[in-house]
């Protein structure tokens, strides 16, 4: 019996012992975190979306006061969010310029020829491994939701099997762009409002026989709007997000397949 009270209180005693270096050292070597940390974290608007390059809001703040990283990398925050951060850090900088995501696609399932049925996991990078979507075309919208599940902010719905993106809701946050296995989606300049809705660079030949709204290549949009901020790349339009946007609504309407849009 005493034996079982010797090791019980051994072990008690260990345990305190233990208990108050760790203490001890715990305070000893604490590293004290700048409290203008936990200020920018809650000036950020907390949406933990990593489009700033860091592993969300907590990290980002870090940078920012730890580093020195740049007060306007968060697309969210917007413009008054660097003006909320300059005014608590006593920095300047220049508000990012607005960006929204867009879809490289317009064949929904009435435009676009299917291959087979997919009766899978409903996530478009789990459909391009296993069969590659139901889709004849190998580079559209797979239209299984993996990108609106992502959105925070419900800017992205499926319609008729194609992501939509609603542009008043889209804060520009670039966490959509992670979650396409085809690399459809892209982040543009908000002053951009037309756009080619197709990333195919099949020719117009066999484009024609697997979407009728699919880019065919026949160059009358870049021709119609002088070559200023479109181009061809292949057979497939592009427009050049680096370059003024394009204004002249003719590229709309020449465009057979009806491929280029013009956002609201």
């Amino acid at each position: 019996m005493n034996e079982i009270w010797i090791t019980t209180l051994v072990i008690t005693l260990i345990g305190l012992v233990c208990g108050v270096a760790l203490a001890v050292i715990a305070k000893k070597f604490a590293v004290k975190e700048d409290p203008r940390v936990a200020e920018v974290e809650a000036t950020l608007p907390g949406a933990n979306c990593g489009g700033c390059g860091y592993a969300g809001c907590a990290a980002y703040a870090k940078a920012i006061v730890e580093d020195g990283a740049p007060i306007n990398k968060c697309g969210p925050g917007g413009a008054n969010c660097v003006a909320a951060l300059g005014r608590l850090l006593g920095r300047e900088a220049s508000a990012p310029e607005p960006v929204m995501a867009f879809v490289r696609c317009a064949g929904d399932r009435a435009a676009s020829l299917r291959r087979s049925e997919y009766n899978g996991v409903t996530d478009c990078a789990a459909a391009q491994i296993v069969a590659g979507g139901w889709k004849e075309c190998q580079y559209g919208c797979l239209g299984f939701g993996s990108c609106a599940r992502a959105c925070e902010y419900g800017a992205i719905a499926i319609r008729n099997g194609l992501a939509v993106i609603d542009p008043a809701r889209c804060t520009g946050c670039g966490l959509c762009v992670t979650k396409c296995p085809r690399n459809l989606i892209l982040m543009v300049p908000t002053r951009h409002r037309i756009h080619v809705r197709c990333n195919s660079p099949e020719k117009g030949a066999v484009v024609r026989k697997i979407c009728s709204t699919g880019c065919i290549g026949c160059g009358l949009c870049v021709k119609a709007e002088g070559g200023v901020s479109m181009h061809m790349e292949g057979a497939l339009a592009r427009v050049d997000y680096t370059k003024p946007p394009v204004e002249n609504e003719i590229v709309v309407t020449r465009c057979p397949p009806k491929n280029i849009v013009k956002l609201p």
